[in-house]
C-alpha cells in the first residue's frame, strides 16, 4: 500500500513539473466592500469572483490522479470535476456536479471553513508549500452563476418508494438529509420550530456573511424537488415523536441544533444588557430587531464587548459595528493565535475597526442604579501548558485586572444543544453533556430515529452537520430498505 502510494505521489510530482505554468498563477483575491463603508451597511462583505477571475483560478487545479481535497471535505464533493468545468467554461454544468452531493452550494461556498477541510489536503499546500487552490471561492461562483442566470437545476427525482421520513429541524444537517433522501425517492417532510426555514443558517449568521436570499433559493430548490416544510411546529411539544409515527413516518432524523447558550456564572452576569450571543444575533437577524419599529426591538450598545473567540462572537462583534456601536470589542482569553475563528472573519473584524483584546477574561460585571452594565472587570491571561484541546492555557496574572466600560456584553463561550427532544424521547439515549449518542451510521439507541449536527456534536461547523445528514440519509436508507 505504501509502495501504492508513493506511486502515486511520483505521478502527481511529474504532472506537477509538467504543468509548471499552473503552478507559478498567484491564487485569486476575494472581491471585498470597501471596510470603512461596510462596517455601518447589512451588504454581503465578500462579493463573489468574476468570470474572468474564476477561470484564471480553475486553471491552477493540477487534476490529481488521487484528490486529496476530497477527503477533506464532509460531503464528498467532486472537486477536481467541478472546477474542471470551470476551467471549460462551462459553469452550469460545475454546478450540477456540486449539486450531486451538496444540498447547499452556494451557503457552502461562503459559510465553510475550507482553510480546515478541503483546501488543507491540497496538493499545493501539502507538498508544494503554496496557497491552495480557492475551492470555496470557486464552489460559491458557480452556484451563483446558476443562481443568477435563471437556469436552475433541479436534480431528477425518482418515483416514490412508499415510504415517509420526518426531520426535526432545518438547519444544514436537516437540509442535507432532506436532499439526499427525496433523492432515494422518500416522502420528506422537515419540522421547523421557527416561523422561518433555514435554522442557524438564518437566525444565526448575518447577511453580511451570508444573505437570507441566497438561504431561500437553496430552500426552495428543495421544496421543488418534493421536500415539503412545516414552520412553527416544535417537535417533542406540538407534535410528540408517538404522532409522527402515528401519521405513518417510517423514520425520523433528528436535527434540533444546539440552542441552548451558556454563560460564565460570574458576578453580576444577570445584569441589564449582557446576554448571549444566540439571543443577539437571533433577534437581528430573524426578527428585524435593529429596526426601531418592530416588536421585538434591542439595546443598540456604543461600548460593545462580546466574549469568545469563535465564528459567532465575530458575527456578533461586526454586528454590534452595524448597530451603531462607537467601540466593539472582542474578550477573549487566549491569543489570537488559538482563536477557532475563520482567519477571514478576524482579518474582516480588524478592518472593520474592531478591537481585539486578547489574553483578557471577565470576571466581573459593575450596573448603574437603574441595574445596567457599565463596567467590565477583566483579569490579564499569559498563556500555560496545552489543554486537552491542543491549545495552551490560559494562566492569570497575579494582580493584573483591568476596568472597562461598556454598556452591553454579548456571551458567545459555546452552546448547548437543545434539551427538547431528548427529554421528550423515552428510552433515547443521551450523553451527560445532553447530546444524543448515536453509533458510526448516525442511529440513536431507537433504531428508527437517527440523529446528526449540533445535537449530537454539541456545536460544529455548517460543513460538518451537513455531511452528518449524508452520513445519516445513507445509513436509514440501508437500514429502512431490509
Amino acid at each position: 500500500m505504501a509502495e501504492d502510494r508513493n506511486a502515486v505521489w511520483r505521478d502527481e510530482l511529474r504532472k506537477t513539473i509538467k504543468n509548471k505554468e499552473r503552478t507559478e498563477i498567484q491564487r485569486v483575491r476575494m472581491n471585498e466592500l470597501n471596510a470603512h463603508y461596510r462596517a455601518r451597511v447589512r451588504e454581503e462583505v465578500n462579493q463573489g469572483l468574476t468570470e474572468e477571475q474564476a477561470l484564471q483560478e480553475s486553471k491552477r487545479c493540477l487534476d490529481c490522479p488521487n484528490p486529496t481535497c476530497m477527503t477533506g471535505c464532509p460531503v464528498s464533493i467532486n472537486i477536481p470535476g467541478f472546477i474542471k468545468n470551470i476551467e471549460r467554461g462551462n459553469f452550469l454544468e460545475a454546478a450540477k456536479v456540486l449539486k450531486e452531493t451538496s444540498a447547499l452550494p452556494a451557503v457552502c461556498g461562503r459559510v465553510c471553513p475550507q482553510e480546515k477541510q478541503c483546501e488543507s489536503q491540497c496538493f499545493y499546500k501539502q507538498k508544494l508549500g503554496k496557497e491552495a487552490v480557492a475551492i470555496g471561492y470557486l464552489e460559491r461562483f458557480a452556484a451563483d452563476y446558476e443562481r443568477e442566470s435563471g437556469q436552475i437545476s433541479i436534480p431528477q427525482i425518482p418515483s416514490k418508494n412508499g415510504k415517509k421520513v420526518a426531520v426535526v429541524g432545518s438547519g444544514p444537517a436537516g437540509l442535507s438529509f432532506a436532499g439526499d433522501m427525496i433523492k432515494k425517492g422518500y416522502e420528506v417532510t422537515v419540522f421547523e420550530a421557527l416561523h422561518e426555514i433555514g435554522g442557524v443558517l438564518k437566525y444565526g449568521i448575518p447577511e453580511f456573511r451570508l444573505p437570507n436570499s441566497i438561504v431561500d433559493v437553496e430552500i426552495n430548490n428543495l421544496a421543488k424537488m418534493g421536500v415539503k416544510f412545516v414552520k412553527d411546529c416544535i417537535i417533542g411539544k406540538t407534535l410528540s415523536m408517538e404522532d409522527l409515527k402515528a401519521q405513518g413516518y417510517n423514520g425520523v432524523f433528528v436535527a434540533s441544533g444546539a440552542g441552548l447558550p451558556r454563560f460564565m456564572n460570574i458576578k453580576g452576569e444577570n445584569l441589564i444588557g449582557i446576554l448571549s450571543s444566540n439571543e443577539y444575533l437571533t433577534r437581528v437577524n430573524l426578527m428585524d430587531a435593529s429596526n426601531e419599529e418592530s416588536d421585538t426591538p434591542i439595546y443598540k450598545g456604543k461600548n460593545v464587548a462580546v466574549i469568545g473567540g469563535g465564528n459567532t462572537a465575530m458575527d456578533s462583534v461586526r454586528t454590534a459595528l452595524r448597530l451603531g456601536a462607537s467601540r466593539a470589542m472582542i474578550i477573549y482569553r487566549r491569543s489570537e493565535d488559538e482563536m477557532p475563528a475563520r482567519l477571514e472573519e478576524v482579518k474582516h473584524a480588524k478592518e472593520e475597526g474592531v478591537e481585539f483584546l486578547t489574553l483578557h477574561n471577565p470576571i466581573e460585571y459593575v450596573g448603574d442604579e437603574k441595574g445596567r452594565v457599565c463596567l467590565m472587570k477583566v483579569q490579564k491571561m499569559k498563556l500555560g501548558e496545552p489543554d486537552a484541546s491542543g491549545r495552551r492555557s490560559p494562566v492569570p496574572i497575579e494582580g493584573a485586572i483591568e476596568e472597562i466600560e461598556v454598556d452591553q456584553v454579548i456571551v458567545s463561550v459555546g452552546v448547548s444543544p437543545n434539551p427538547l427532544v431528548p427529554n421528550s424521547v423515552e428510552g433515547l439515549e443521551v450523553s451527560p453533556k445532553g447530546t444524543i449518542v448515536v453509533n458510526d451510521s448516525m442511529q440513536s439507541s431507537i433504531p428508527t430515529i437517527f440523529a446528526g449536527g449540533d445535537i449530537v456534536r454539541g456545536g460544529a461547523t455548517v460543513i460538518l452537520a451537513m455531511g452528518d445528514g449524508r452520513a445519516a440519509a445513507k445509513a436509514m436508507d440501508e437500514y429502512l430498505m431490509k
